[in-house]
């Protein structure tokens, strides 16, 4: 059911009974793209970071574990206040607090710091979790999975492209310029949601301890909550462990490409985001069960081209475009899915999908740098095409709905 909206809203962003205006799901989809980049600015930099601090690879590592960690702490945390608190005066709070974390990693004198304030900044960007069931909330039924797969298409755009833009400006100035740089583009994006959302009337009027009990009631209750957060997280385990290491291939043999390399092959991957709006059909349409099963097999696929092709950057780029699809189809029919279970507490939904997925991706991160430093990209494949397996083996189990 659409959310109210108050007198104060903006003229211009006001839902109708046929939806959110698309100036407004275009805000939100670049505020979530803009907002989740932080997560992954690191990721291209590791080897250049390794270098700067004089750590090893499963150190370096460490930096993209802790900002998943500390994302699903915010998810488990923070986002169940989107149900209790004004999400325009939450959101502006929380993107302040992330603007002034990034300040401190740009500024860190040592690999301790820059992992604190990741871990800090990390947690606060859960902000975006916050702004897609504000989107969901605004959709009516009949397009909602269209909606939020095109906020979700914003969102899936900046973890893709965050590493490429973060590649390009760390080569033309330094890793720490592409920290401040994101905390200014925070503050700007603060003032503009408090200026520019409607209001959204809080859901609950739960006190903190009991929202947070009410959050862990309502995994126990929602069994289909549970299955798409464990399917989701199984692919983004996968999605994470290619990512963390794949920078370590590209700048070895035989291919030995610089930042700025690493970077442009990050841009190929960003194609993927084309299924996002297809994803939401598909879901709208009824067909989230098959789809599943198709995105997941064709995730461990990805994997089998990945570890074939170790040589050929065609078979890596491939494999990286087929991986991201996957996984933005399995995050947006999940969405749907959970959405529709208890419409007054979708960010405590949210919360407890998301975290899960993020738990699975941190999980994944450091299995793949160990199995990186021990047995190379094979073991990095083998990993990553295993994980969306075990999702498959589980979707086989679902019952049909009738």
């Amino acid at each position: 059911m659409p959310v109210p909206v108050t007198a104060s809203s903006p003229a211009d962003t006001r839902p109708t009974a046929s939806g959110p205006p698309r100036r407004l799901v275009l805000l939100l989809a670049v505020a979530c793209g803009l907002t989740v980049a932080n997560l992954y600015y690191a990721q291209p930099l590791l080897s250049s970071l390794r270098q700067v601090f004089h750590v090893d690879e499963a150190t370096a590592g460490g930096l993209v574990t802790a900002t998943q960690i500390g994302y699903a702490l915010g998810l488990l945390l923070l986002v169940p206040l989107g149900d209790r608190v004004e999400n325009r005066r939450l959101a502006t709070l929380l993107l302040g607090i992330t603007a002034g974390a990034l300040v401190l990693a740009g500024l860190a004198p040592g690999f301790g710091l820059l992992l604190t304030a990741s871990l800090l900044f990390s947690t606060t960007v859960v902000v975006v979790q916050i702004l897609v069931p504000f989107a969901a909330d605004l959709a009516p039924d009949h397009s909602r999975g269209r909606i939020v797969g095109q906020v979700m298409s914003g969102l899936l755009a900046g973890i893709l492209l965050s590493r490429t833009l973060g590649s390009l400006l760390a080569d033309a100035t330094s890793w720490r310029v592409v920290y401040l740089v994101s905390a200014g583009m925070m503050a700007l994006l603060a003032l503009t949601l408090r200026t520019a959302l409607p209001q959204r009337h809080p859901t609950s009027t739960l006190r903190y301890r009991e929202l947070l009990r009410s959050t862990l009631q309502l995994a126990r209750k929602h069994a289909p909550l549970r299955r798409r957060a464990l399917y989701q997280a199984t692919m983004f385990g996968a999605f994470s462990a290619f990512w963390t290491t794949v920078s370590y291939v590209l700048t070895s043999a035989p291919f030995h490409y610089g930042q700025v390399g690493v970077g442009l092959f990050a841009l190929v991957g960003a194609g993927g985001v084309a299924i996002a709006p297809l994803a939401g059909r598909w879901a709208d349409h009824g067909l989230v069960r098959p789809m599943t099963a198709v995105a997941l097999a064709a995730t461990a696929s990805a994997f089998a081209l990945a570890g074939f092709g170790r040589h050929s950057i065609f078979a890596l780029g491939g494999a990286a475009v087929l991986l991201d699809m996957g996984v933005q189809t399995t995050l947006i029919l999940g969405q749907h899915v959970i959405f529709q279970l208890d419409p007054a507490s979708r960010a405590r939904l949210n919360s407890v999908y998301m975290a899960t997925f993020f738990l699975g991706g941190a999980l994944g991160s450091e299995l793949a740098s160990l199995a990186y430093r021990s047995h190379g990209w094979t073991a990095v494949a083998v990993l990553g095409a295993g994980l969306p397996l075990l999702g498959l083996a589980y979707w086989g189990t679902e019952r049909r709905s009738r």
